[in-house]
């Protein structure tokens, strides 16, 4: 089943997306990106739930009295792992798999959108599997160190939307650090 593909991620300006397992400006706080996030993860169609899709090393990085992400089916991708992390409602091997569980009988008919959550990888690949796909990208206007990036991603199939519902608009300020948010579409 063809669905669209939501990307989610906040990216300082060298593309740099986690540093130490945190978030590039740990320990300040972004509490109303943080909301966004939120708000555009979990709202789904009523009797149904959204699903967030994450690499294992982002699980990891979500503090444990947060996992999981709630109100929302939460899949970790992993090689590694054999059974799903506590606490993780699905495990896949990899992105191809994790899109193969959503049309299983246990979950068809239950998910409203897909969203991608990190890390790089799965960005990636999300970004390069056929299909719709939207990017919704948090610029946070200032420079933190940062040891995880967006990896090189070829944006020419995207085009840049002016305004998307519920994406508030203009130069957004919280504990000094300016950001917008942008959303991106395939074409």
């Amino acid at each position: 089943m063809s669905r669209v593909l939501n990307c989610i991620v906040a990216v300082c300006p060298n593309m740099g997306i986690g540093n130490k397992g945190n978030l590039p400006w740990h320990p300040k706080r972004l509490s109303n990106e943080f909301k966004y996030f939120q708000r555009m993860t979990m709202t789904a169609s009523e009797g149904k739930q959204n699903v967030v899709i994450m690499g294992r090393k982002t699980w990891f990085s979500i503090p444990e009295r947060n996992r999981p992400l709630k109100g929302r089916i939460n899949i970790v991708l992993s090689r590694e792992l054999k059974v799903p992390p506590e606490g993780a409602h699905y495990l896949a091997s990899d992105f191809s798999s994790a899109l193969q569980l959503l049309d299983s009988s246990e979950l068809t008919g239950r998910v409203d959108q897909i969203w991608v959550i990190g890390g790089s990888s799965v960005y990636k690949e999300a970004m390069e599997t056929p299909g719709s796909c939207r990017c919704f990208v948090t610029k946070v206007l200032q420079q933190f160190e940062c040891d995880t990036f967006l990896p090189d991603i070829n944006m020419n199939g995207f085009r840049k939307l002016s305004s998307f519902p519920e994406v508030p608009e203009g130069l957004q300020e919280e504990n000094g650090i300016q950001y917008k948010f942008e959303v991106y579409e395939s074409v």
